[in-house]
């Protein structure tokens, strides 16, 4: 390597060390705002987030650095280092997508994008999506303009969004999976629904205490291997994870005094989020390239640890007199097949985030067919909820009584769209890599004596370490030797679910 190239990439790598230290300032601010900030400080503390936030991007925006930056892409052949490769390749997609925004417009947006918290919060709590929607219309305009501005843009609105989060995957690609997972998920819906299996439920809304549910929390992430030296959790309205830094892993979870089986499968999902964090490698972040796994790659992670492990019957086996300890006056008259087959039970319900495992992809399907609608300018942002409570009765056959258990219902839109995708695909990566796991060792026999180091050290070597190194397409079939499909996750809830209601 040239004496000339080295420098450009010392120069560029002490910038990003710079950027990095503003940007995990913001992460701490908006972690703070998200759980313990007072709703009167929220604005003010998101004004100061804007601040550093465009103090990183000001530092990408040097010419100095930009000019590096290409000058790595165009010798990246000559990088001893692949990382440092897979490094200049995201300098250079950056530059073409941010190339034409100022340092103004940035710090304009993300004020917008902080004001649309606040309002999202405000009107969430009233239930008002009046309140929100000035703040919706702005994030759209916002989000178009920045499509129209990139060089490198895509020619449909929406796959910019999408790739955003998902490197190459399009709305031809989501539009092809969703229709086939309407084809043979709604059919079964109804055959479900049908069924004449009772499932007994009363227990679920038994009152438990915060107290109880933090003793749960802290149990489970426990038993799945989380690094209470290197993480820690807490509450918050709407549960999520952040990765401050790479010694300082967050989740958080939200307790119900009615509803104990909530904050235990949500503190489990972001569980999947903080142990894909805490076992990248070290030499991603030195790279600067640890933010390079997707988020569809990320919620395979998170929604493997909650469904398919956490609730399989091997995995309610397990915990079931460690949760009888805890919470005596939920499950003191309730049998392990009891708690299995309620916390599997198929019911049509409004809120996402409490969906059970086989409806949550109809959840997902709604909202990406109205960000479409709403990306490309066919949906008023004034009539969104009735869209959206239209939805929910065409595909779940409920409506939304109010704007709260409606439209309101996710934080994701006031700082933009692309992202719901993700979840649906991360359900159809982890059913493909959770086939190959099993023809490594024995799962079921692994859950059910808590060898989670086991299942851990196996994510470990195949999904997690080349997570910032590929596109999810090449990622998945690196992993598992086949390419993207939905079909072994289809297999796994027609499987499961007519065992569980006994459908001939």
């Amino acid at each position: 390597m040239t004496e000339a190239l080295q420098k450009k990439l010392d120069f560029v790598k002490k910038t990003l060390h710079d950027v990095e230290s503003y940007e995990h300032a913001c992460r701490v601010l908006n972690f703070d705002q998200e759980t313990i900030c007072p709703p009167d400080g929220m604005e003010e503390q998101g004004e100061i987030s804007a601040f550093l936030s465009n103090k990183a991007f000001e530092l990408r925006k040097q010419q100095q650095f930009t000019d590096a930056g290409e000058y790595l892409y165009l010798h990246k052949d000559e990088l001893e280092d692949p990382l440092d490769r897979i490094l200049a390749g995201d300098l250079h997609r950056s530059y073409f997508k941010t190339k034409n925004i100022t340092p103004e417009m940035d710090h304009r947006f993300s004020l917008a994008y902080n004001r649309a918290f606040v309002n999202w919060v405000t009107a969430k709590q009233q239930s008002d999506y009046t309140i929100f929607a000035p703040s919706l219309k702005e994030i759209r305009d916002i989000e178009l303009k920045k499509i129209s501005l990139r060089e490198n843009r895509l020619p449909d609105r929406y796959d910019n969004l999408i790739d955003d989060y998902e490197r190459g995957i399009t709305t031809k690609d989501l539009d092809g999976i969703f229709e086939t997972c309407k084809k043979r998920l709604v059919p079964l819906l109804k055959k479900i629904k049908e069924s004449r299996k009772t499932i007994r439920t009363d227990f679920l809304n038994r009152t438990v205490t915060d107290e109880q549910q933090k003793q749960m929390a802290q149990f489970l992430l426990e038993i799945l291997g989380f690094d209470f030296k290197r993480g820690s959790f807490t509450t918050t309205e709407h549960p999520f994870t952040d990765g401050l830094g790479c010694n300082d892993i967050r989740v958080t979870t939200h307790y119900y005094p009615v509803q104990f089986a909530s904050s235990m499968f949500s503190i489990i999902h972001e569980c999947g989020h903080a142990l894909f964090e805490m076992n990248q490698p070290q030499k991603d972040w030195t790279h600067y390239i640890n933010g390079d796994k997707t988020m569809g790659m990320h919620e395979s992670v998170s929604r493997f640890y909650e469904n398919r492990i956490g609730r399989s019957k091997e995995f309610i086996n397990f915990i079931y007199a460690k949760t009888k300890q805890i919470f005596p006056q939920v499950l003191h008259d309730v049998s392990t097949q009891e708690l299995y087959e309620a916390l599997n039970i198929v019911r049509p319900s409004l809120i996402r985030t409490e969906a059970d495992e086989f409806t949550y992809t109809l959840h997902i399907i709604i909202r990406y067919e109205l960000e479409k609608l709403i990306v490309n300018g066919n949906a008023e942002i004034g009539k969104l909820p009735g869209l959206w409570n239209d939805a929910y009765e065409k595909y779940l056959g409920i409506r939304p009584q109010n704007d709260r258990d409606g439209i309101l219902q996710d934080v994701h839109w006031s700082s933009g769209f692309g992202y719901f995708s993700t979840y649906a695909l991360g359900n159809m990566y982890n059913a493909m890599y959770y086939d190959t796991m099993c023809r490594s060792f024995d799962v079921n026999q692994a859950v059910s004596t808590g060898n989670f180091a086991k299942i851990n050290g196996w994510m470990k070597d195949h999904v997690w370490k080349q997570a910032d190194y590929e596109t999810p397409k090449k990622w998945i079939h690196e992993i598992t030797g086949c390419d993207f499909t939905a079909v072994p996750y289809l297999d796994y809830l027609e499987r499961k679910y007519t065992v569980l209601y006994d459908i001939g």
